[in-house]
């Protein structure tokens, strides 16, 4: 059995670098990979250049035993993957017949025209081990260079996906005598502690332990623990991983509201449930981003009592008889102050936001405000954007659940 099998994976295409389009394909291919024992230690995405693509593979065949490209299968002029791997590793390209064969039925199969170019297709590096792809048009292939391997797979997810399964996967357990290693991960989530804080917390002989490694990935308003466990079967690797977990929650376990799929919207619902509390929400210039994702975890209305969505903060100041000049953040304050008294509520979201206010970059122009109250106690905080910014739905509504799952926690542990 392979002890340590390195990977590295390659997306292709212009449109990544260009911002156009998420590259979603080399998230799948990683977690496939780890499910099997391979590490992945470098992702690499490169334009429609055969030259820079020959390169990135050849960097990749040099410390990798595994380079998985993604894309440049097409029939284009601008798909050349084919190429610049039989430039990467010396060798010239062969015609099949046999997969412009197949990929004449599958035309035909759709009664659609073959175009001229599908031809390129056809082609593969030397000696290369074809991949027939029945879910698509573009075939995919194998290449034996040195003590490595480099596979190419279409950028079409529902084929890269098929391919990887059903033809990839047996590939490198047989080739590599992978076994049953696998590498499992489990993410515990926090809110209410910072990265350096939770990094301090946690110590050295957590964070820099081999097997199992531990890992932190901050958001808005929450830390994501990761633990990486590589073992010889899901028992071994779930008993390593418990182990690890045990020793995390002795020393944060306070701030960890869930793992893995967990979200905060309903670690916050389950908290107010286990108090007995009833919240109250209002939002001003921003539309409605916290009420609308509450509503899909409080269908039946159990927790949240009260909704008030506000067009702007002129319009919250006046609804509330406060006066028009308040600064945002006294205004959030005092509008969730008033809301919690008049609802007979125990908590309490206020998000006010300049709604034609978009991204600005002086934070003493603070352009939103979030406030949360839990009875007598209450925390607010500003920030450098206004409503019209993409970042202001999503960073308000990840804070606030943030800070009142935070307050909530803290009853609950007093």
């Amino acid at each position: 059995m392979a002890s340590n099998v390195n990977a590295e994976i390659i997306a292709i295409g212009t449109e990544i670098l260009l911002g156009e389009i998420t590259d979603t394909n080399s998230v799948h291919i990683a977690r496939a990979l780890r499910d099997i024992g391979v590490n992945v230690y470098f992702m690499t995405s490169v334009g429609d250049n055969e030259g820079r693509i020959a390169d990135a593979i050849r960097i990749a065949l040099n410390r990798s035993n595994v380079v998985i490209t993604c894309g440049g299968l097409g029939p284009t002029i601008d798909d050349m993957t084919r190429q610049s791997v039989a430039a990467a590793t010396d060798r010239g390209l062969t015609f099949h017949q046999s997969l412009l064969d197949m990929i004449a039925a599958r035309f035909a199969s759709f009664r659609a025209p073959m175009s001229e170019n599908n031809y390129r297709q056809a082609y593969l590096p030397d000696n290369a081990i074809p991949i027939e792809n029945p879910v698509g048009t573009a075939p995919s292939f194998i290449v034996e260079h040195g003590n490595g391997v480099v596979i190419s797979l279409p950028g079409v997810p529902r084929e890269m996906k098929y391919l990887l399964a059903e033809r990839v996967i047996p590939f490198l357990k047989e080739r590599f005598s992978l076994g049953t290693d696998i590498i499992k991960a489990r993410v515990l989530r926090t809110a209410g502690l910072g990265e350096s804080l939770l990094d301090d917390r946690l110590g050295k002989d957590l964070l820099e332990a081999p097997n199992p490694t531990v890992g932190l990935a901050a958001h808005a308003g929450q830390v994501d623990i990761r633990i990486t466990a590589k073992a010889e079967s899901v028992e071994i690797a779930n008993e390593m991983i418990d182990l690890v977990d045990r020793q995390i929650r002795e020393r944060v376990g306070r701030y960890i509201f869930g793992t893995d799929e967990a979200r905060i919207e309903q670690a916050v619902l389950e908290a107010l449930k286990g108090l007995g509390y009833k919240l109250v929400i209002l939002e001003a210039g921003i539309g409605d981003p916290v009420s609308s994702l509450l509503r899909e975890v409080d269908a039946d209305r159990q927790v949240v009592i009260k909704e008030s969505v506000e067009a702007d903060p002129q319009a919250l100041s006046h609804t509330l008889s406060l006066p028009s000049a308040l600064p945002i953040r006294e205004l959030a304050e005092r509008a969730v102050e008033a809301l919690i008294v008049s609802s007979g509520a125990n908590a309490g979201i206020a998000i006010v936001s300049y709604p034609n206010m978009g991204e600005i970059h002086a934070d003493a122009d603070a352009g939103t405000a979030i406030a949360v109250r839990v009875g007598e106690q209450a925390r607010s905080r500003v920030y450098g954007f206004g409503g019209q910014s993409e970042t202001a739905p999503r960073w308000t509504t990840t804070w606030s659940l943030s800070m009142l799952w935070q307050m909530l926690n803290e009853i609950q542990k007093a």
